[in-house]
């Protein structure tokens, strides 16, 4: 049975949510299926010999290629929040990514070698940076400014991505280990063609917001941006073709590359006419939170990179007589956070006034993510592949509370803090630490090796314990410049 919310634009399921998050849930769930399955596939197919079906690069440069990917896709959301501002509007912005996620998918499934890796994952970049930005934006839409549903329906929707995000990798990794690598591949594309046709028959369900165009570009302006791409793909292109840009240094030059645009873009926002003395004020507010959230992801992204090279060569894979792909752990995370959401929502929904504020809950996370690197610590020094699956799975656990505090509330703040001229280039700008972080991990990756477990971990988990100490000095500033929003 459905029912009716005062609002006669926002029907709501029997569950008090809008219609249309049923929509974007399903959206959401099937393309991080197709991501998170494409991507613990991918690392393997880099990394693993000829004779093993993979391309036989070198961890370094493996782990730089991932790396890169993952901060490219955070990237180029900046890109399609400015297509949905300023050309398209989010929800149809959100349709043709979604074309596009589906068609690199099939590129690697079907194109052997370096030509279908560049192909694919050309055409995801462009793809997911349209669809990660946009599909939380127009969640954001389906809700009014003062709406107490929002955080709640935030995290189902989170809860729905981590359904996906749980059986991507199981599947993938099934079929990459009986069939080979490109079935793993074909089965992320199966998984993004079902999320688009559920987009194409819910998109009436996503209202009026999603369809319009906050901040309307003038013809001479479109021109302008459709130069300045261009010329961003030739210089790319040309360093790819000259060798100015190696693959081992790949990761580093988009952490840099990340960074110079993190700049740019808070500069324009603070200085725009459009943005308000108040909305001001909360961008400001942002910023320490952005750089924790930086160094959050540069740690948390790493079960993309070293966590599976470690899955790979330094655990027992073999369990009461089965031998379990190495992929399996990147269903841990989402496990434990389909596990432990539904305990999080009540806990928030009955604490009331005294649920931990946001930048509490940033501070818990970078805390609980530096824990979970010393967690590695017991188990270093140990040779071959002898370490216990329940210890890395643990260790996921934390990762998971980890997240729970920081990945769902930012999906939240970003569409709070948004000033109105930048709705979903604010969800971009948010989702650019996680660029910088996944950039930063690839590149981090590259000097992991069993031989250095302990300097590796211990180093990593402390700068993150001595980022989260900077940042609680920061907290009660932030508090004042936030004003009522929490």
């Amino acid at each position: 049975m459905t029912t009716t919310s005062a609002d006669p634009e926002r029907p709501t399921t029997i569950a008090g949510q809008p219609r249309g998050l049923a929509t974007l849930v399903g959206v959401g769930l099937w393309e991080r299926f197709s991501f998170y399955g494409m991507q613990v596939v991918l690392l393997y197919y880099l990394f693993f010999s000829v004779t093993e079906g993979g391309l036989g690069l070198s961890q370094a440069e493996a782990t730089s290629i991932v790396g890169a990917y993952g901060g490219l896709v955070y990237l180029s959301t900046v890109i399609g929040g400015w297509v949905a501002d300023r050309l398209l509007g989010a929800e149809r912005t959100l349709f043709y990514s979604a074309v596009l996620i589906m068609l690199g998918h099939v590129a690697l499934a079907v194109i052997p070698g370096f030509t279908g890796v560049w192909v694919g994952l050309a055409l995801l970049v462009v793809g997911s940076g349209g669809q990660v930005g946009n599909v939380t934006s127009s969640v954001g839409c389906l809700y009014g400014e003062e709406d107490r549903r929002r955080d709640n329906g935030f995290l189902l929707f989170y809860m729905g991505l981590n359904i996906g995000a749980l059986a991507g990798p199981i599947l993938t990794g099934l079929a990459r280990t009986r069939l080979g690598f490109h079935y793993g591949f074909g089965i992320a594309a199966i998984g993004m063609a079902i999320g688009l046709f559920l987009l194409w028959r819910g998109r009436r369900h996503l209202g009026a917001r999603g369809r319009t165009v906050p901040d309307p570009l003038p013809r001479s302006g479109a021109l302008k941006a459709g130069a300045a791409a261009a010329g961003v793909v030739i210089l790319v292109a040309l360093g790819a073709v000259t060798g100015a840009v190696s693959v081992r240094h790949l990761a580093t030059v988009i952490t840099a590359v990340v960074l110079v645009v993190i700049i740019g873009y808070f500069a324009t926002m603070l200085r725009s006419a459009k943005v308000s003395p108040a909305e001001r004020r909360r961008v400001y507010a942002l910023i320490p939170m952005f750089l924790v959230n930086c160094v959050f992801w540069a740690l948390y992204q790493q079960q993309f990179t070293v966590v599976q090279i470690y899955a790979a060569t330094r655990v027992d894979l073999h369990v009461l007589g089965f031998a379990m792909p190495p992929e399996f752990f990147n269903s841990a995370v989402p496990f434990f956070v389909i596990l432990l959401t539904p305990l999080l929502v009540s806990l928030w929904s009955g604490a009331g006034s005294r649920e931990p504020s946001t930048p509490v809950k940033f501070l818990t996370g970078i805390v609980l993510i530096g824990l979970s690197f010393l967690l590695f610590l017991p188990m270093a020094g140990s040779t071959g592949a002898v370490n216990p699956p329940l210890a890395l799975a643990g260790i996921l656990l934390v990762f998971t509370l980890a997240e729970l505090f920081v990945s769902p509330v930012q999906l939240s703040l970003s569409t709070k803090l948004a000033p109105k001229a930048f709705q979903t280039q604010m969800v971009a700008l948010l989702f650019l630490s996680t660029a910088a972080g996944s950039a930063a991990s690839g590149a981090l990756a590259g000097l992991y090796s069993p031989g250095r477990e302990s300097a590796y971990f211990s180093i990593l988990g402390g700068a993150s314990l001595a980022a989260a100490a900077l940042f609680a000095l920061t907290i009660p500033w932030i508090r004042s410049m936030l004003g009522g929003a929490r």
